[in-house]
């Protein structure tokens, strides 16, 4: 039997602990963390970086980059054969919709390649909160371990990282109003920007910490 969108969602959150802030390395409706510092813009565009609250991201040049997993041109379940890694320019980062339970909030983190070409992305993005002046805002999220494998994404195709962290207001951890969450595809240093519209986020105290799950095929929803 098919199981529903939800629950596969969920399932994939509860596959390892929940943690609390936001990666810098190597990322159905938006939300986002911000990327390096310089004025906010709604044009996709090399080096400035922006989105808009339906998603859209914009390259930052600069980011670190951290890929869970080596590469492979072997595809998993998105199909078609591999033109090689998906590079920052060629994918379009956006957050699908909270699904929170028991304190904890849960956003589908969706990476979409926006390319004419068949290529790969596997392990982990990497993404950060940040203020609206590019300044990051409570430490790296850790990673849920699971395992890896490539991802081959023909045009349009998406993949996505389960965000998780806790409600700053149950787990009482100081909070900061995040602006962007920056969003950087595994093995890649140039981020993308998306712009956040969900509220305090944990930067400080107890439970402050992010968590991100393994990029699996779909968007999540």
């Amino acid at each position: 039997m098919t199981c529903p969108h939800g629950l596969r969602r969920t399932a994939l959150f509860a596959g390892g602990a929940v943690l609390a802030a936001l990666l810098t390395a190597c990322g159905s409706s938006g939300n986002g963390s911000s990327a390096a510092p310089g004025p906010a813009s709604d044009t996709a565009t090399t080096g400035s970086a922006a989105s808009s609250a339906a998603g859209t991201e914009a390259p930052v040049a600069g980011g670190s980059s951290a890929a869970g997993g080596t590469q492979s041109s072997a595809g998993a379940s998105a199909g078609g054969s591999s033109g090689g890694r998906c590079h920052t320019s060629e994918l379009r980062a956006s957050l699908g919709s909270d699904d929170p339970g028991a304190g904890q909030e849960h956003y589908p983190l969706v990476l979409t390649n926006t390319s004419d070409r068949v290529c790969t992305v596997t392990g982990y993005p990497g993404a950060a909160f940040t203020d609206a002046a590019g300044r990051q805002l409570g430490p790296d999220p850790s990673r849920t371990p699971g395992g890896v494998s490539p991802i081959t994404l023909a045009p349009g195709l998406s993949a996505w990282s389960g965000l998780s962290f806790s409600n700053p207001g149950v787990s009482g951890a100081k909070s900061a109003k995040a602006a962007w969450l920056l969003v950087t595809p595994p093995n890649e240093r140039d981020s993308l920007r998306v712009r956040w519209t969900g509220g305090a986020v944990p930067v400080a105290g107890t439970d402050t910490r992010a968590s991100l799950t393994v990029l699996a095929p779909g968007t999540g929803a």
